[in-house]
Formats: C-alpha cells, structure tokens, sequence
C-alpha cells in the first residue's frame, strides 16, 4: 500500500508522526509538506525531533491569502498525486493544506481519508469550519475522534466510509509526556517553577488580527497573579508590533519563541493552566490534565468543555482574568477520544481498504 501523506502545520506534523510510525512498518509513505507553516521552529524542528523522514516534497508555500495559498498547494499536490500515484491520500486536521490535498485528490483516482473528520464549531467565519467541511464531503474514509463526532457527519448525510478511532494526537502525548519530562529542561531555561505559571498560545486571525480583541487578551494575561509564559506565533509577533502592542507584551508577560514539540508538551504538562486559542492545544492540555481557558467564542471539541476541563472566554478581558484566576477543581478526566491507539486502528482500516478493493479489482 502506498500513501501520499499531507501536511503544512504544525499540529499536522504531530499526528502525521502519529501514524507515520505505525503505517511504515509495512507500508509505503510518501510525505507532501505544504510549507504552509514555514518557519523554522514551527516546522523543520518537529520533523527532526519526532523521527519523522523528511518530507519528499516541500511545496514552499509560505504565508498568502487563503486563495492564494490554497491554489498554490492544489496546484502542487495534483502533480504529486500524478507522478507517485497513491492508493491512499491521507490528510489531517483543518488546514489550507488539507482543504487543498482533499480538493486534488478527490478529482483524480486515490482514496481520500480525511483524520479528525466530523468536527463543528458552527463557526462559518473560521476558515478552518469551511476547511472541515468541505474535506468531510469530499473524503472516501473518515476518521471522527470520538462519537460525537461521527453523529455530526450522520447528521449531515455522510455515514459511509466512517469510523470512529479515537485521537491520534493522544497516541503522541503518550509517547511524549515522560520523555518530556525527563530530557526537557525548558523550565530551567525560561526560569519558571512547575505548576506555578500559565502558558499561553495566540495564533487565529479572529484574535490577532483584531486589535480590539488582541489587546483585551494582552491586558487579561498581564493582569494574571502569576507568570504567563508566551511561545510567539510569527503572525502574532507582527501584529502585537503593528498595533503597538509589543512593548506591554514584553515586559509584563515571558514571551519566548516557539519551541519544539517535547518543550511543549513539559510545558503544558507543568503549567497551573493553559490559556490559548488553539485546537490542537485544548486536547493536549485535556491529555495532560492541565485546565484549559480557551479565548474562543466556540470549539470543536465540546468534550473538553462538558467534562469541566475547558472553558470558553472569547476575548472577553474580564472573563479571561476571571478564569485565569478562579479556584478550578476538575472531576475525573473522561477519555472521549480512545485510548491512545488511534493510529493502529486507523491502518487497520486503511489496509483492509485496500485489500478489498485490490481483490475486487482482480
């Protein structure tokens, strides 16, 4: 069997890596990065550290408008899928980079198997909802985290091809928690005590590219009793020095650059509590057992909230530092997405797919 994997950002990476491991072991993978996330530090390093191969292609997108960068990476991905002509195209999360991998595939002769499929935060202004959905409808094998997931798609007339396998992004916190904890020394490095700060993560356009909404958010994390810590997204580092905010973000918060992934999960894993707006950010804090404020006005993984582990703020500052602040005291994390095996349930199907369809078209 062999597979076009692809990915452009960096929480693409971390469950390519996922799978990448289990899927090699007898099978063929052929890995398409967008270069959708370009930077260094949010791209080649977390190849290097999680064993990934490096990518046969590098499309070199970089940074553009939506259209832009989503026709540049159809163009790209249609030739790859001619040239190493796949039986599979396997696609991740809600990017430009899966929209555009679901978009080529789909039109020529490859299964299209979209991970994470059945996600909603009926937010139509979110890029990343058009992304999903339209990646949902356009996939032959769905891959839904949980079952909540897999009734959104029977909701919306998608029941074939479906299976529910669990999150594979749990499969590398697993592997990555105690690792971390022993070779990381990032707490050393930046100066912060275990369980005694907060990390931060700012990165959609919804928060940094209103100024409105940013600075309620730099106000809210300066106004915490203990350190924030900050790993800067490049987009919000222009913007926070555009909007002439940079200088308040530098002396009241530690804002550091971004960090390689086993850094990361240390420093999730050692924080009082996280406060982001990421997806992917949300669910490792959920696996870690860190409580999350989300400073989005939804999310797509509703099982964090409903389990008490998560809370949504929007870019409310007063609701922010509230959260920030308030005695929190989870009950007992559920595990609504598997048992960290996602991706050996995901070849699974995968290979039987394949097998079937090879012995129909003998």
């Amino acid at each position: 069997m062999k597979v076009v994997t692809i990915v452009g950002a960096r929480p693409q990476f971390i469950k390519a890596f996922a799978v990448s491991r289990v899927l090699r072991t007898e099978h063929d993978e052929v890995i398409v990065h967008t270069g959708q996330h370009y930077d260094k530090e949010l791209s080649d390093v977390f190849f290097e550290e999680l064993g990934i191969p490096e990518p046969k292609y590098n499309l070199g997108v970089g940074s553009n408008s939506h259209g832009r960068q989503t026709a540049a990476m159809l163009e790209g991905i249609e030739k790859i899928i001619k040239t190493e002509e796949p039986d599979i195209v396997l696609l991740y999360g809600d990017t430009n980079s899966t929209l555009a991998g679901a978009i080529a595939a789909s039109k020529i002769d490859p299964l299209v198997a979209h991970v994470e499929a059945g996600l909603r935060s009926y937010n139509r202004e979110m890029p990343e909802e058009i992304n999903r959905v339209l990646t949902d409808h356009a996939s032959d094998l769905l891959f839904p985290p949980s079952e909540s997931a897999a009734d959104t798609l029977e909701q919306e007339g998608v029941t074939e091809g479906v299976h529910v396998v669990g999150d594979v992004m749990n499969d590398a916190i697993l592997w990555a928690q105690d690792i971390a904890e022993d070779e990381s020394d990032v707490l050393d490095r930046i100066g912060v005590e275990d369980h005694n700060f907060i990390l931060s993560t700012v990165h959609r356009a919804g928060n940094t590219d209103d100024p409105d909404r940013l600075k309620s958010i730099v106000d809210a994390l300066s106004n915490t009793p203990l350190p924030v810590v900050l790993p800067v997204h490049p987009r919000t580092k222009n913007r926070l020095r555009e909007y002439g905010m940079w200088k308040q973000a530098t002396s009241e918060l530690e804002v550091i650059d971004p960090v390689a992934y086993l850094d990361f999960v240390r420093l999730i894993d050692a924080s009082e509590r996280v406060a982001t707006d990421s997806g992917g950010v949300q669910k490792e804090a959920f696996y870690l057992n860190t409580p999350c404020v989300t400073m989005r006005d939804e999310t797509e993984w509703v099982e964090t909230v409903e389990s008490g582990w998560n809370v949504l703020v929007g870019a409310d500052q007063e609701l922010i530092e509230e959260a920030l602040q308030m005695s929190w005291n989870p009950k007992k994390n559920p595990s609504p997405y598997g048992n960290g095996n996602a991706a050996t349930k995901i070849l699974d199907v995968l290979t039987k797919q394949i097998t079937e369809q090879t012995t129909n078209d003998s």
